[in-house]
């Protein structure tokens, strides 16, 4: 099913905070980001809500200028991703198109919680069609305590005090986000694959973060989205 018709199935969704619109950073045309979406979905998700494998990150509601940046790079290959190559030409995702599609993934806003049962109207598929959206990352093996500790004195500053990042300084949330998926990107920090904040320093300072802690750091962004 193509994302414009979801939306239009999920229409439940947005009222009860699924798809609220957030502000424009510039005027672009909407209807055509979710239109070029369509080749992003077969992989991130319908609604950008990425896999919890960690393969596919979440896409919805990261600010458009990281998005806009994390195309960028993969179109001129300062980050490399062998799976983005044929969808970040200049053909296929000229500047026009790179930020429609950016401004529609952050205007989507997954809810973190399913509305209230009603029984008197109760559609079974509609319901399992909203839990697919419901953004609730499972708890890892950490100690959460421990990691909420690490995250105040190494994480905060950047990326907020509720973890949800800065989108005027294009700074992307990590509650949310799929554990796995940003485990995976701790590691690339480390192996200097990925550059952290493009500081190439960073990764002398990832390569010191113990395992332990890394773990517990996880652990307790994933209550982040428990409301």
């Amino acid at each position: 099913m193509k994302p414009r018709a979801l939306s239009m199935t999920l229409l439940g969704l947005a009222c009860w905070g699924g798809l609220h619109a957030a502000p424009e950073t510039g005027a672009v045309d909407l209807d055509y980001g979710e239109e070029i979406y369509e080749t992003c979905a077969g992989c991130h998700g319908a609604m950008g809500e990425g896999t919890p494998d960690g393969e596919y990150p979440r896409l919805a509601g990261l600010p458009r200028g990281y998005i806009e940046k994390q195309l960028r790079d993969f179109k001129s290959r300062a980050r490399l991703n062998i799976p983005m190559f044929p969808y970040t030409t200049e053909r296929e995702l000229p500047e026009e198109d790179l930020q429609a599609v950016a401004a529609y993934l952050a205007r989507i806003d997954l809810p973190t919680r399913l509305p209230p049962l009603d029984e008197s109207s109760f559609d079974a598929l509609a319901r399992l069609q909203q839990s697919k959206y419901v953004v609730n990352i499972a708890p890892g093996d950490g100690d959460p305590q421990a990691g909420a500790r690490f995250y105040r004195g190494e994480c905060r500053s950047c990326h907020a005090a509720d973890g949800y990042g800065k989108a005027d300084e294009f700074v992307p949330p990590l509650a949310g986000q799929h554990s796995a998926y940003l485990n995976r990107q701790i590691r690339k920090y480390r192996s200097g694959e990925r550059l952290h904040a493009d500081d190439p320093t960073d990764q002398e300072v990832f390569q010191e973060i113990p395992e332990s802690q890394v773990q517990d750091l996880l652990s307790y962004l994933a209550t982040l989205d428990d409301g």
